[in-house]
């Protein structure tokens, strides 16, 4: 959750089925749209730029996470460096819009561990004003489908800090397994931070996927 793929460099109900042939080289030319209830999660634009900084950049939301960019120009840059990443095939990153906004207000990304995402580790950062709305649970629905259905990802990997109750919570309640504590494995404004260590297995979420209403165009 909190190791998100910042470069410093960067300045610092219905569910429609994707076809494995499709997920096998379609993600990478362009991320496909995944509409849920409330929220749409589509591929990052320049213009999300301005938004991702306002709602990202902030105490509460950056306390947990790596250094976000520091201005728009920044984000800009990283929004263009997860494009790079999703052509190479190591990294979705999905922008969250919640119904009735244009720009994203939060990101999910989903990188590589191993090649060909049988194993995947999974991060997310959303705007304070979003948190306890239900934005989180929808849009973790849909990215854990993606993975799953379209990069054929075996087990996804999250990782929070034992200290960041929020996020351990909302892990725990889509349906990830709490596996161990990784003792001093994050720093953080020059201190190490234990963190848990979190997994979601292909067929424990195919048992139990809760099935949203989801569109993919």
């Amino acid at each position: 959750m909190e190791k998100m793929p910042f470069r410093p460099d960067l300045d610092l109900g219905l569910r429609i089925p994707i076809a494995a042939d499709d997920g096998a080289t379609g993600w990478r030319a362009s991320l496909p749209v995944m509409e849920g209830g409330s929220v749409t999660l589509r591929e990052l634009r320049q213009e999300d730029a301005p938004s991702l900084l306002a709602m990202l950049t902030t105490e509460e939301v950056a306390r947990f996470m790596s250094p976000p960019p520091t201005d728009v120009q920044g984000f800009e840059r990283f929004i263009a460096w997860t494009r790079e990443e999703r052509a190479a095939g190591r990294l979705a990153c999905f922008g969250v819009v919640p119904e009735g906004y244009n720009e994203a207000i939060g990101l999910f990304q989903v990188r590589q561990l191993e090649p060909g995402f049988v194993t995947a580790e999974w991060g997310v950062a959303i705007g304070s004003a979003f948190w306890g709305t239900g934005t989180y649970a929808e849009s973790a629905t849909l990215v854990a489908e993606f993975a799953f259905d379209m990069l054929g990802v075996h087990r996804l990997e999250a990782r929070a800090a034992v200290i960041n109750g929020r996020a351990n919570g909302a892990l725990q309640k889509i349906g990830a397994v709490q596996e161990g504590v990784l003792r001093r494995s994050f720093l953080k404004n020059g201190q190490y931070l234990d963190q848990i260590l979190w997994s979601i297995l292909r067929e424990d979420w195919l048992r139990s996927r809760p099935g949203p209403r989801v569109r993919i165009h």
